[in-house]
C-alpha cells in the first residue's frame, strides 16, 4: 500500500513558490539573487490598516470567528462591491476565507464532480488547473496569444464548450499577462454563455485596483450573468496584505452557503485580527492606495523599455497587475554559454544561474513559450535585473 494519496502525488508543486524557494537557497549560499518571480507587492501594508490591526489586538479580538466572516466585514465587502463594481450582494452571498486561493478551492470543491470540465483561457494563474484537478475536474485550456493580448475570443469560448463544461475560470486583470477584459469583451463572452445556462463563471478580480487604463468591469454586472457568476477578490495585492490572508467571494446564495459549509469542516473562519484590519481597508476609498498603482505603472513602462532592448523578447503592454509575460521562443534551440535552451523552463533556470535573476516558466501558467517577470521590485532592482539578463543572453 502506498503511503501518499494519488491526489497529492498527481499534483504539481506551485511553480512560483518553487522558484522562490530555489532563489532563497542560492541567497543562503551567498548569491546576490534579484527576485522577479513572486506575485507580491514590495510595499509595506498602509499605516491606517496596521493601526486597525493593533487596535483589534488591544480590543482583545482573539476568539474563533464566524465561519463565513465577521458581520461587519461582510458589510464592508458589500459596500465595496456596490461602490467599486456596482454589484449588489446580501450578507448571505458573502464568504470570507483565508486568502483568495481558499476562496477558489471552496468553489471548486462545491461545484465540481468527477469529469466536469472547467474552461481556462491561457495563460491562467498557476494554481487554477491543480485546484480543479484536486476535485476531479478537468481543466480545458483555451490557447491565446500575445497578438490578442492573451485574451480569449467569443469564438474560442464557443468552440471549447462541451456537454461536460461546468465552469469557466479567468482573472481580469490577468495574472500572469496583465490583460484586462473590457466591459464590451465580457459582454461578448456572456452572449455565448447565455446559450448554456448551466455553465458558471468564476471571475478572479484580485488585481482589480492595479489597473492602468481605468474602467474595471465584472462579469456579474450583467443581469443575465449575475446569478451564474462567482466574483473572487481579496486584499492581498492592492493593499499589500499578502501575508494577512484574507479573500472573499460574492456569489449566488446557494453556492455561498455550500462554501460556508465546506469551509466549516476544513478551516473554519479566517484570522480575527486580519479580518478587523480588512474592515478598515475596504471601508476606505481605493484612492488611499493609489500611490502604489502609480509607482507600478512607472515600473511597467521602465521594464518594458528595457526588455524591448533585448533581441528575442517579444512583449505586449500589460494593462494591469504587475507582470510582463514576454514570448521568449526565439531562444529555443540555441546554446548559450554551453547550455542549450529547449524551452522557457530552461531559459528561466539559465537566467537564475547565470544572471542571478529569478523569473517563472510560462508553462506553469499554460503558455510554454513565455516567462512571467514580476515588476513588484524597486526601479533600481529592475534596472539591474534586466541589465544582468541582457548581458547573460548576449
Amino acid at each position: 500500500m502506498q503511503l501518499l494519496s494519488d491526489r497529492v502525488l498527481n499534483m504539481a508543486t506551485s511553480a512560483t513558490l518553487a522558484m522562490a524557494a530555489k532563489a532563497r537557497e542560492l541567497r543562503n549560499e551567498g548569491k546576490d539573487i534579484i527576485g522577479l518571480s513572486l506575485g507580491e507587492p514590495d510595499f509595506d501594508t498602509p499605516e491606517f490598516i496596521k493601526e486597525a490591526a493593533i487596535q483589534a489586538i488591544n480590543d482583545n479580538y482573539n476568539s474563533y470567528t464566524p465561519v463565513d466572516g465577521y458581520g461587519e466585514l461582510k458589510e464592508a465587502i458589500i459596500t465595496k462591491f456596490k461602490r467599486d463594481n456596482n454589484l449588489t450582494y446580501t450578507p448571505a452571498q458573502i464568504v470570507v476565507s483565508t486568502g483568495a486561493k481558499q476562496s477558489l478551492a471552496n468553489v471548486a470543491a462545491v461545484l465540481t464532480n468527477a469529469g466536469d470540465e472547467v474552461i481556462m483561457p491561457c495563460p491562467y494563474w498557476v494554481s487554477y488547473a491543480d485546484i480543479v484537478k484536486l476535485f476531479d475536474g478537468v481543466p480545458v485550456e483555451v490557447v491565446t496569444s500575445i497578438a490578442t493580448d492573451f485574451k480569449m475570443t467569443p469564438e474560442q469560448l464557443e468552440a471549447a464548450i462541451t456537454p461536460k463544461t461546468k465552469m469557466i475560470w479567468f482573472s481580469s486583470p490577468c495574472n500572469p499577462s496583465g490583460s484586462i477584459y473590457s466591459a464590451e469583451e465580457l459582454r461578448a463572452l456572456a452572449d455565448v454563455l447565455v446559450k448554456y445556462p448551466n455553465i458558471y463563471v468564476v471571475s478572479d478580480e484580485i488585481y482589480e485596483h492595479i489597473n492602468y487604463v481605468g474602467g474595471h468591469a465584472s462579469m456579474a454586472q450583467f443581469e443575465d450573468m449575475y446569478d451564474r457568476t462567482i466574483t473572487v477578490n481579496g486584499v492581498s495585492k492592492a493593499f499589500a496584505m499578502t501575508g494577512w490572508r484574507i479573500g472573499y467571494i460574492g456569489a449566488p446564495e446557494k453556492i455561498a452557503r455550500a462554501c460556508n459549509k465546506i469551509q466549516g469542516q476544513m478551516t473554519s473562519g479566517a484570522n480575527c485580527i486580519a479580518q478587523r484590519a480588512t474592515i478598515t481597508a475596504l471601508n476606505e476609498s481605493p484612492n488611499r492606495v493609489k500611490y502604489m498603482i502609480d509607482e507600478f505603472k512607472v515600473r511597467r513602462d521602465l521594464i518594458l523599455g528595457l526588455l524591448n532592448e533585448i533581441e528575442g523578447f517579444e512583449t505586449n503592454t500589460p494593462q494591469g497587475a504587475f507582470y510582463v509575460f514576454p514570448n521568449v521562443s526565439a531562444f529555443f534551440g540555441k546554446t548559450i554559454k554551453g547550455k542549450t535552451i529547449n524551452n522557457a523552463s530552461d531559459l528561466s533556470l539559465f537566467l537564475l544561474e547565470e544572471a542571478l535573476v529569478a523569473t517563472v516558466d510560462g508553462a506553469a501558467f499554460g503558455n510554454p513559450n513565455c516567462l512571467r517577470i514580476s515588476y513588484a521590485a524597486s526601479q533600481e532592482q529592475i534596472i539591474e535585473a534586466i541589465k544582468r539578463i541582457k548581458e547573460a543572453l548576449s
